[in-house]
């Protein structure tokens, strides 16, 4: 709910690892033609089949364990209220290089796995998790209630976050556990990089990473973990920041070095991130307050790429906002360079750069910016 977060981009395929090849066979008991049933992967549909006696098989092959769905379409009738939206009868599941038998007595959102160590795993973590999603679903029903304004009321949602915290927050330590005991699990890893979170000392890290089994760590997964934490240990406070080229709007090069001697805020952001744009107003006030005592911020957009968004979308925000600040991106979305060099899992993200170009400060939220700001800036200008 605070952040936007890297969750499809993380699974998705490697193109030059080399493919293994799966079968599903699947089997929803009372369906025939017209019933057809399609499997999805890699933000699209690969492949569709009909179902004989309820059952349907697909090959293919994968260079990579992915996150996967079958969606079966039971008749091909038009619904009955083209307006009103039928809740899809599908599946999520992971593909891997294996015999995968799903099997439904009815629906294929109900069907039962076998043959898939992957799902397996994943169904013990679903389970020891559930009590935790029980307590997130109760309250993102409170939260689907209120109203708008109530919504974006900072006073009126802190005792509901709070709330919300404490109950995401018992998730960590079943993730910790469970990657603990599965060091040769795609889900165990999976459930490490959870427990994680999005702040984390790289070097505890990286220790407890290199406990799991080569084979896990080759993964997908693991290549965007183990990006994730080396590029953690680029924005440690305390660290001489790399420096970096990409182009603003006009398509100049600009360089981070280019405002050295000055306070820099690098501040990653997309048009379509919610809670960056929420943030924007807060940005926008400590940057006219001290633009004028050797502060400046350089924003990094990820739009364009994989999050179907453009050039249009990101400068129309840059004007709605009032974001008066120098600018760049590559528009290749969460393919971003830049944000990959730093390992960026979830946006908005930043960090303060000081004139020397030592990392002071990151992920300044709020009333914290300013803070920090004027602790840095106010003594320096009496």
């Amino acid at each position: 709910m605070k952040k936007a977060i890297l969750s499809a981009v993380m699974l998705a395929p490697v193109a030059l690892m080399a493919q293994s090849d799966f079968t599903i066979k699947g089997k929803v008991a009372g369906l025939n033609a017209p019933a057809k049933a399609y499997l999805a992967y890699g933000n699209k549909i690969a492949d569709s089949a009909s179902l004989v006696n309820g059952a349907f098989e697909f090959k293919g092959s994968i260079p990579s364990i992915t996150q996967a769905s079958i969606r079966v379409k039971h008749n091909d009738m038009p619904p009955a209220d083209p307006k009103k939206r039928v809740p899809a009868d599908a599946l999520n599941f992971y593909l891997e290089p294996a015999v995968i038998n799903i099997i439904a007595a009815d629906s294929i959102k109900n069907a039962k796995i076998t043959g898939s160590k992957v799902n397996e795993d994943n169904a013990k973590l679903k389970a020891a998790l559930k009590p935790v999603d029980d307590k997130v679903a109760v309250l993102m029903k409170e939260y689907n209630s209120y109203t708008q304004e109530q919504k974006k009321d900072e006073e009126f949602m802190k005792p509901f976050m709070a709330k919300y915290d404490a109950a995401t927050g018992e998730a960590t330590p079943i993730y910790k556990k469970f990657a603990e005991g599965n060091r040769d699990s795609f889900i165990g890893l999976m459930a490490f990089r959870s427990s994680l979170g999005y702040e984390f000392d790289p070097s505890v890290a990286d220790a407890e990473f290199k406990k799991f089994a080569a084979n896990v760590r080759s993964t997908a997964l693991g290549k965007n973990i183990e990006s994730s934490i080396e590029g953690a240990k680029k924005t440690q406070i305390g660290t001489m920041v790399a420096d970096f080229t990409q182009n603003d709007p006009d398509g100049k090069p600009v360089k981070l070095s280019d405002f050295k001697g000055k306070y820099v805020l690098v501040d990653f952001w997309a048009s379509w991130c919610s809670p960056c744009r929420q943030e924007n107003p807060n940005v926008v006030d400590a940057f006219n307050k001290f633009k004028d005592k050797n502060f400046t911020v350089l924003g990094v957009s990820l739009d364009g790429g994989n999050t179907r968004t453009t050039k249009e979308a990101w400068l129309k925000a840059v004007e709605a906002d009032k974001l008066t600040w120098t600018h760049v991106s590559d528009l290749k979305g969460w393919d971003n360079e830049v944000s990959k060099g730093f390992g960026v899992q979830s946006i908005p993200f930043s960090f303060l750069v000081d004139p020397n170009g030592k990392i002071v400060a990151k992920n300044l939220r709020g009333k914290a910016l300013h803070d920090k700001l004027s602790e840095l800036l106010d003594k320096k200008s009496k």
